[in-house]
């Protein structure tokens, strides 16, 4: 335990958490048994210390474990956590829960045995918390750590202090807002440089960005896609292919008889593969109003713009990176479906949204959001597209 515990103070002292995520005032903290979500690399295990460096500094009643450590293929968490709150323990973070045998059924045990106890958790995207996990279901709270947000990288890189701006606030009073904003920083300097790099917070590591992003790619279908989804390895291939046919053919409707065909398995199992890829956050499946899987997507896009330049960088087509980027920045807190044309995007079966480089369309359709790249301010429904950065 005493090893434990060195481990968890050498983080307290170590880790640098630059940026303050929201989440951090989101969460009911009274809570006692609280999962923490999210793609690899966006900060989770950074993210568990900075609550802890903020609510229980060198406090002992806290403490930090990863399921990584190979104490954990001899003991059970159980055992962990009963020892630890005879000692005076009432905070668990578990880090990667999902790599012990039986993690429901355990985290579940603890909740019932110690009722004093307070459980931390984290764990990859497609991780089952209530939806199909009976054994959690009504006792976990879930939530979602994302990457950085324009917002935040802007935050990081700038030194400002913004606040989110709430959807409403954007599409009514979005001049009012620039007007605050452009004083003290101007964003499109540091725009494409958060496109490219700016989404998973390892960008600050002193390694190769593309390096490291194709490694945590192939990491999220290894195994947080294979190994939770509990698919053969024989398998690992097909997905990886899948994945890269889907990036490289851009954000369409796919073909599903034809990658069927391509990767040599069934049409079902294609679609089950395209929703484990969007699970694992690889993907954004864009459906028509009214739709949702298992029916085909009228569009699948990259999660995020930073994957399109790792993955196919020559290829990168900027209008639907641009594209990527507005879905992704909505997508936390409001539905995204595709409207009947292309590159039309309905939001919240309400407002319609389109994506444009330069300046506005020589025909501007009535009842149009225009999210424009290059405009440092807009207009009455003309918005700059970085503005969207800041909804979280």
């Amino acid at each position: 335990m005493e090893a434990f515990y060195k481990t968890h103070e050498y983080l307290l002292t170590h880790t640098d958490a630059p940026v303050r995520r929201n989440l951090m005032d989101e969460i009911n903290w009274d809570d006692r048994l609280i999962g923490i979500k999210g793609t690899r690399g966006v900060g989770k295990t950074t993210f568990l210390i900075q609550y802890a460096q903020e609510y229980h500094q060198k406090d002992r009643s806290c403490l930090y474990i990863n399921m990584n450590n190979f104490y954990f293929q001899g003991h059970s968490l159980v055992d962990f956590a009963e020892d630890f709150v005879r000692r005076g323990g009432k905070t668990l973070l578990v880090d990667q829960v999902f790599k012990i045998p039986g993690w429901s059924e355990q985290l579940r045990t603890c909740y019932e045995r110690f009722p004093k106890l307070k459980i931390v958790f984290t764990g990859s995207s497609v991780m089952r918390l209530k939806e199909q996990n009976p054994v959690l279901n009504g006792i976990v709270t879930p939530y979602n750590l994302r990457g950085f947000s324009f917002r935040e990288f802007l935050n990081l890189r700038a030194g400002t202090h913004f606040p989110v701006y709430s959807l409403d606030d954007i599409l009514h009073h979005h001049e009012d807002l620039v007007r605050r904003i452009l004083p003290t920083v101007k964003p499109l300097d540091y725009f494409q440089d958060y496109l490219h790099h700016g989404f998973y917070p390892f960008f600050l590591e002193k390694r190769n960005f593309a390096e490291n992003l194709l490694k945590t790619m192939n990491m999220m279908t290894e195994v947080d896609i294979l190994l939770i989804q509990q698919i053969e390895l024989k398998y690992l291939a097909k997905i990886k292919k899948l994945f890269y046919l889907l990036a490289v053919n851009g954000s369409s409707a796919p073909n599903v008889s034809n990658l069927a065909k391509e990767i040599d398995l069934s049409r079902a199992t294609v679609m089950n593969y395209i929703k484990y890829l969007a699970d694992a956050r690889l993907i954004n499946l864009v459906y028509r109003c009214g739709d949702d899987f298992p029916k085909k997507p009228a569009k699948v896009m990259l999660h995020n713009p930073n994957l399109a330049y790792s993955i196919y960088p020559a290829k990168a087509d900027e209008q639907e990176i641009l594209e990527i980027f507005l879905v992704n920045s909505l997508w936390k807190d409001h539905v995204v479906n595709k409207g009947d044309r292309e590159g039309l995007y309905i939001v919240d079966n309400e407002h319609r949204f389109r994506v444009c480089v330069d300046s506005l369309p020589a025909r501007v359709a009535p009842g149009v959001w225009y999210a424009i790249r290059r405009k440092e301010k807009g207009h009455d429904h003309a918005i700059p597209l970085w503005l969207f950065g800041f909804l979280y």
